[in-house]
């Protein structure tokens, strides 16, 4: 005798049992919730500031009188609490505010996933110092290639391998800047915090400050720390950056070095002390020779200042005599 055919089947579950399609749909969508931004942390390692300037002073004005029109997305941790994924100036204005709640979508996301939702909605920005870019860059590629992003193709037919993998140019795509300038930014990461400052201040543009230019920045990112730093501080003491085409000298002169060895200070200073195409005709004085008449560290234009000042003087007391 056969034995009849057995066919399994699972049991429904309770909420197949007490709701509809509908609501079992609706519980599937992403609301918009109400949350203490004291429960919402930083994301790690976060590369864009949250600045108080005159941008953050009208959204907080914005926020006072309308409250905060677009919710923050925010993924859950845990141990409890959420991390704020896009909306930390939201969250700042709101504070500002005096608003004890904050509109957020809550997600459930990877840590890939939430860097690559971060980097792109903060490249929104109007302002995005070159700092911010080069770090966010940064942490989007490793990000990419860690979600399965190939790495062994080029970007052209001819050039060397590794030049721009793939996910550079994928991430190009997504980005305002092109994959060179993308290639650029994220050079700027093995630049001392001194010498990033420099490329920084060429956008903020504040009175007073040296600025450097990218490209000049991007081959110092090519010197060992140790250099870097010593460079930083003939900058500071010269107040005068390098050029594009000084940047190219100093970087060759470091390859050019024995693997331990270390680019010598005075062979910077030299660099540095070399006049540039486009500056005006100068006349020099040697350090060794005025800086027993100033403190040990004077920068060099508050010795020039100094001195046109006690020359002004002796001009002044010259007429005096001569009447």
């Amino acid at each position: 005798m056969a034995k009849s055919s057995e066919r399994s089947f699972s049991l429904p579950s309770l909420d197949d049992l007490f709701t509809t399609q509908a609501e079992r749909e609706e519980a599937r969508l992403e609301k918009v919730v109400l949350l203490s931004p004291e429960e919402i942390s930083e994301f790690p390692c976060h590369p864009f500031q949250v600045r108080m300037d005159a941008a953050m002073e009208e959204m907080v004005r914005s926020v006072r009188e309308n409250g905060v029109l677009v919710p923050a997305l925010v993924r859950p941790k845990e141990g409890g609490g959420y991390e704020m994924v896009s909306g930390h100036r939201r969250r700042q204005a709101a504070q500002l505010a005096g608003l004890s709640q904050l509109p957020c979508i809550v997600r459930e996301l990877t840590q890939d996933q939430a860097v690559v939702i971060m980097v792109d909605s903060n490249l929104q920005r109007e302002q995005i110092l070159p700092s911010e870019k080069a770090f966010a860059y940064k942490m989007k590629l490793d990000a990419m290639k860690r979600q399965g992003q190939r790495t062994d193709l080029t970007s052209t037919p001819v050039g060397p391998k590794l030049l721009f993998p793939r996910s550079n140019i994928e991430l190009a795509v997504e980005s305002p800047d092109g994959k060179t300038q993308i290639q650029r930014y994220i050079r700027l990461t093995h630049l001392v915090p001194p010498l990033l400052a420099l490329v920084d201040n060429a956008v903020l543009k504040e009175p007073g400050k040296p600025q450097m230019a990218l490209r000049p920045a991007v081959e110092l990112s090519y010197l060992r720390k140790e250099e870097q730093l010593d460079l930083a501080q003939l900058i500071q003491e010269l107040e005068s950056t390098p050029s594009h085409a000084q940047s190219l000298k100093l970087r060759k002169l470091s390859e050019e070095q024995e693997p331990e060895g270390r680019l010598a200070r005075d062979a910077i200073l030299a660099i540095l002390e070399e006049e540039k195409p486009n500056q005006v005709e100068q006349v020099k004085i040697p350090r060794d020779r005025i800086s027993k008449f100033f403190p040990a560290g004077t920068p060099a234009r508050k010795m020039e200042e100094t001195i046109v000042k006690a020359l002004e003087l002796y001009r002044r007391r010259q007429r005096d005599r001569e009447r």
